[in-house]
């Protein structure tokens, strides 16, 4: 299940499809090595800073220092998890902007209303390919810009 997906479409300008968004830093925030090595591998081969966590405290601490332009959040993790951590994400002044990404093995139909429900922009079932990973990183941050008007 993938919330938040966003097709490509034509430019005005013929046949050349639109640009994507540019993603400057990307927060990926779950206790599983591989796969924040696996995320971070490719999205730092498409030209992406990637910052890690490998739980909810240290993202929270990361993304109130560094300012990513999303975060990937597994819901799952240590110490504190990732519905807890979004909903003081989405409280704090410095960090309710950041679109968070929920990416996550919780495929039930609550999980997805309990992510959204937190402050999670949108969400995505691991696993889940790199590219369709990306794909959703630059559906937020379009909708971000088409909302705020940047």
């Amino acid at each position: 299940m993938v919330r938040g997906r966003r097709n490509i479409g034509r430019s005005s300008k013929g046949n050349r499809t639109a640009r994507a968004p540019a993603v400057g830093r990307v927060l990926i925030a779950d206790d599983n090595l591989e796969q924040r090595e696996m995320y971070a591998s490719y999205l730092a081969a498409q030209g992406i800073r990637v910052l890690v966590a490998g739980d909810g405290v240290l993202a929270i601490r990361i993304a109130q220092a560094m300012q990513p332009d999303v975060i990937v959040m597994d819901l799952s993790m240590p110490s504190l998890d990732g519905w807890e951590a979004t909903r003081r994400l989405k409280h704090d002044a410095r960090t309710a902007h950041i679109p968070i990404l929920a990416c996550t093995g919780h495929a039930a139909g609550l999980a997805v209303d309990w992510a959204l429900d937190a402050g999670c922009d949108a969400y995505i079932v691991k696993p889940c390919l790199p590219d369709e990973l990306l794909r959703q990183i630059r559906g937020l941050l379009a909708r971000r810009k088409s909302q705020h008007g940047s």
